[in-house]
Parts: C-alpha cells; sequence; structure tokens
C-alpha cells in the first residue's frame, strides 16, 4: 500500500536529518583525529627537542597538516599543553564524581588522582620527558601551577559535600585537597629523581600510606 503524501515527506526529512547528523559526526570524528595527532606530534616533539626548541611549523610538519591549520585547533604551543593538561583535570573531575558514596575520604582522593597518574604515564617513551618539561620549564610554570590549583579546587569541592557540618566546611576541605595535592607532587618528585624508572602510581600509594603516620610519636618513619 502507497504511503500518503505527508508520511513519504515525514520519512524524507527524517532520513535527511540522519545523514546530516552522520555528517556531522564524521566530522567531529575527524578533527578530534587532527587535534589528537597534534597534539601527541606536540608532546613528542617537546619531550625530544624541547620546548622552546620546538616549532609550531615543525609540529605541523609531524602531524602531516598545515601551519594553518595547526592554529584552527590551537593558539599556540602553549594552547597544546593547556589542553593535555585539562584533560588530566577532567579525568579528576570524572573520578570524583563516579566516587563511592561509602569510600573513604582518604581513598576518595587517592582514587581521583590514579587516572591522573595513569594518563601522565600512558606512553612512557614520552612521560619523563614531558613531565619534567611541565614542572621545570618556566614558560609553562604558570600552566602547571593553573592546573594544581584546579585539581585542589575541584578536591575541595567534592570533599565539602562529604565531610560532617562544621562552623567553617572550607577550612577542613582546602586543607585535605592541599595536603593531597602537595602528596601527589611528592611522589612526582621521587618518581622524577628516577628519571621515570620507578612506579609512579606504587609511589603515590605509598606517599598516601605514609602520610598520616608521619604525625605519630612513635611511627617508624621519625625514628632515625
Amino acid at each position: 500500500m502507497a504511503l500518503p503524501i505527508r508520511a513519504k515527506c515525514s520519512n524524507a526529512m527524517m532520513d535527511g536529518q540522519q545523514d546530516d547528523k552522520k555528517d556531522l559526526t564524521r566530522r567531529q570524528s575527524k578533527k578530534d583525529r587532527t587535534a589528537t595527532a597534534l597534539a601527541w606530534e606536540a608532546l613528542r616533539l617537546f619531550s625530544k627537542q624541547g620546548y622552546e626548541e620546538t616549532s609550531v611549523e615543525q609540529i605541523a610538519e609531524a602531524a602531516n597538516v598545515s601551519r594553518r591549520t595547526l592554529f584552527r585547533y590551537f593558539s599556540g604551543k602553549g594552547d597544546i599543553i593547556l589542553a593535555w593538561t585539562s584533560e588530566m583535570t577532567e579525568a579528576l573531575k570524572n573520578a570524583i564524581a563516579s566516587a563511592s558514596p561509602d569510600a573513604s575520604l582518604q581513598d576518595m582522593v587517592l582514587l581521583a588522582l590514579l587516572p591522573v597518574v595513569h594518563r601522565i604515564t600512558a606512553n612512557r617513551e614520552y612521560a619523563y620527558a614531558l613531565v619534567q618539561l611541565l614542572e621545570h620549564e618556566p614558560a609553562l610554570r604558570s600552566v602547571s601551577l593553573q592546573k594544581y590549583e584546579e585539581w585542589e579546587e575541584a578536591l575541595a569541592k567534592a570533599l565539602m559535600a562529604r565531610l560532617p557540618p562544621t562552623d567553617m566546611p572550607s577550612l577542613a576541605a582546602r586543607l585535605i585537597a592541599r595536603t593531597a595535592i602537595a602528596t601527589y607532587r611528592t611522589a612526582v618528585d621521587e618518581w622524577m629523581k628516577t628519571e621515570g624508572e620507578a612506579d609512579l602510581e606504587d609511589l603515590l600509594r605509598r606517599a598516601f600510606t605514609f602520610h598520616p603516620l608521619l604525625w605519630m610519636e612513635d611511627s617508624p618513619l621519625s625514628v632515625g
């Protein structure tokens, strides 16, 4: 049986809309692949040559795109580093959001930081050089500090929702958050002393285990 004219038109419109959505998805997927390729080539070159020594032209050439295309995705080299650190911040926030309400505060904070560790060490060939670059390159110092501030803010916000009521709700939350970030940075410092050979996740877990022991008068860590 033939469909009414209106039904045919409606189906045609729906098919057209679905095709448009597929085209949009394909275009976005291509953009995402290009952005990822640019970011990884930039990070690879930064880790091998240094940040200041790497030009946008070299990054574009390594990613097989034009300089003009690179600037459609990133405003410059610093923006590429910022995108990389933003991914770590999002990973931390997602881990916080998915944390079990039954988890202890220490476990919640540790589990929130582990995805960051996994992202940093995902490519062992470049991991150490990239972290060293981010932590010690003067031109990137502000990016590194901004990253830690965002992590601290995200942790403190999550902690405030879990802590018992108090007349100074932000004090305990920020103290725990700042301590957690300091613990993370200490683990990273120790990892860097080994030039990335040690297991960063293991160092972080050990640091979280050691921290509460430092305040104990009879702690084995304080016996010298």
